[in-house]
């Protein structure tokens, strides 16, 4: 049931008549528009949910809704006309005065639409997370934007969100990486030393080394060939810190912003890991095996147990994983939400694995998993390789775009599908540019309610009389434009709610479109101001409510909503 906005008394009235006319209390009574316009304002499938439960036929259900709701003396002065159609669903057309109070509803409440959360619960939000060994490139960038997305809409429905960023700062990588910036910065000072096959070859790294350079001038010239374990150490360390704080600066700029940066070192440093494995092999849930450590993970439906420790005593990341998803969950009752990449699809089992080993309920933890981004240019997708050096990376993708078209595209779709970027579509100042389609109708707002001495700021109060438009009669009649829009506005909490609930800010992205549409269709189609005053008060509402949701919807979104294009 909508169980906020100006379509909610109509489903509440329609389940307590639901129960008086059947004696079955509906779960949920959903009214939405019709797919037809001709069909009315909403419709409503109550009927047909409630016909096996009270063993009656659907239309029979649905015309003794008809006649209640027609006879409520409540919902006279808001439904003109209901009718029964099709298999048993219930159509109602709306009066002119339910479009004005519900706009004006909209247009004077600033959370309009937010605080859906039943039971608000404290989140723990894991995303990007990714090796300190280069800038990020477009794949991180679609967590960021997601992952950021995701925090403000659940933040919006009433959740109270941390957001974490796991700095994978151990291991091999770190090595190779630390390898690769020691060569470089051997190479600036003219020695003939060479990447590592595996190292890293971007010019992010080459960066890092100058930075070193003109810090520590030529103090490891004679550590770096042979690569001394002290050198490798010093740049390995200093290396992630300079990396680290590159990344951290891009996503400030990508609007993207993290509550805390956990180092993977630091469980190793305070021996969080060890404790783990130890903890895991009292409880009986690892064991050894062929020289190795083995995490019982099928004991928890993973297809195959997990090595913990390698033969030569190198720990793997699933130990530290192990460490770190027990430190997460041993902090509060929060909710867990890992946002990981297309190439972790087996980590869900293995990571509830490690929360029910350790005596945690597995079903705190989420695992969204956001599948890869293409570049398209011309037509052709781009080639891309991280160790390579030839990624394109968050920065570059700014540097293009910009920062509200990244993020705009980066989440239009589910993250469960994968995303083919359209540069020449996201550089286009044209209304064939999804996110500049949406703005504009932001920044058409803007220039109305400018016009009438709002100062450009959509979803002001009217200054217009002390009452605003409180006491203006509704108009006569409306435009099929104006009913439109009204009723896309009317159905924003439901969208944001469902955002929240399904995890998915690309729904967010898809009404706005279609907000966005609605409103340039009534800008062509209905004058705003100097209409006679009953007509030009309701139809600033609209503006004001849509400039309103707009605003709103784009900053869950992490883009601007600007008030001139």
């Amino acid at each position: 049931m909508t169980t906020s906005g100006p379509i909610a008394p109509l489903a509440r009235a329609l389940a307590e008549e639901a129960e008086s006319a059947v004696g079955v209390t509906p779960p949920r009574v959903d009214l939405e528009p019709p797919a037809q316009a001709e069909h009315g304002d909403l419709a409503s499938p109550v009927a047909l949910a409630l016909a096996r439960h009270a063993k009656r036929a659907p239309r029979e259900i649905a015309e003794a809704l008809r006649e209640r709701v027609l006879a409520r003396a409540d919902l006279a002065p808001l439904v003109a006309r209901a009718e029964v159609a099709g298999p048993g669903f219930l159509n109602l057309v709306l009066t002119p005065a339910w479009f004005a109070a519900a706009v004006r509803e909209i247009a004077g409440e600033p959370a309009f639409g937010g605080g859906s959360a039943e039971r608000p619960e404290p989140i723990l939000l894991e995303f990007v997370s990714a090796n300190p060994t280069g800038l990020l490139h477009v794949g991180h960038a679609r967590q960021a934007a997601y992952g950021d997305s995701l925090a403000r809409i659940l933040e919006f429905a009433g959740h109270r969100v941390e957001r974490e960023f796991y700095v994978n700062d151990y291991g091999r990588q770190m090595e190779l990486f630390g390898a690769s910036v020691a060569a470089r910065y051997a190479q600036l000072l003219g020695l003939p030393v060479e990447v590592p096959e595996e190292g890293y070859r971007g010019d992010d790294v080459a960066d890092v080394a100058r930075r070193i350079v003109e810090e520590v001038g030529d103090r490891y010239r004679d550590q770096v060939a042979p690569l001394s374990p002290e050198a490798l150490s010093f740049f390995r360390t200093r290396g992630c810190e300079l990396m680290l704080a590159e990344i951290r600066r891009d996503l400030e700029r990508f609007r993207v912003r993290f509550d805390r940066f956990f180092s993977e070192t630091s469980l190793h440093e305070q021996g969080a890991v060890a404790r783990g494995v130890e903890a895991l092999l009292r409880a009986g849930d690892a064991y050894h095996h062929e020289g190795a450590l083995w995490f019982r993970t099928t004991s928890y439906g993973d297809e195959k147990d997990r090595v913990l420790v390698r033969r030569d005593g190198a720990t793997t990341y699933l130990a530290s994983d192990v460490a770190y998803h027990l430190d997460k969950a041993a902090r509060g009752e929060h909710r867990l939400i890992d946002v990981l990449g297309a190439d972790h699809h087996g980590y869900i089992a293995r990571l509830r694995a490690v929360l029910a080993a350790g005596g945690y309920d597995p079903e705190r933890l989420e695992v969204p998993i956001l599948q890869l981004v293409s570049l398209v240019e011309r037509g052709e997708a781009k080639r891309m390789s991280k160790r390579a050096g030839t990624a394109v990376t968050l920065r570059d993708l700014l540097d293009d775009i910009g920062v509200d078209a990244a993020r705009f595209f980066l989440v239009e779709r589910s993250h469960e599908t994968a995303v083919d970027l359209d540069l020449d579509l996201a550089r286009e100042q044209s209304q064939e540019n999804p996110v500049y389609y949406v703005q504009y109708a932001h920044a058409r707002v803007a220039g109305i309610l400018e016009q009438v001495g709002e100062g450009g700021r959509a979803g002001q109060a009217s200054p217009r009389g002390a009452g605003g438009t409180a006491g203006m009669p509704p108009p006569a009649e409306l435009d099929p434009s104006e009913r439109a829009l009204v009723l896309r506005l009317a159905g924003w909490p439901a969208v944001a709610a469902d955002a929240a609930e399904r995890r998915a800010p690309h729904r967010v992205v898809a009404y706005l479109k279609d907000l966005a549409g609605d409103f340039h269709a009534f800008y062509h189609r209905c004058r705003v101001v100097g209409e006679e005053p009953s007509v030009e008060a309701f139809r600033l509402d609209c503006c004001r409510a849509t400039g309103a949701i707009v605003r709103r919807g784009l900053d869950l979104l992490g883009v601007e909503a600007p008030d001139r294009m």
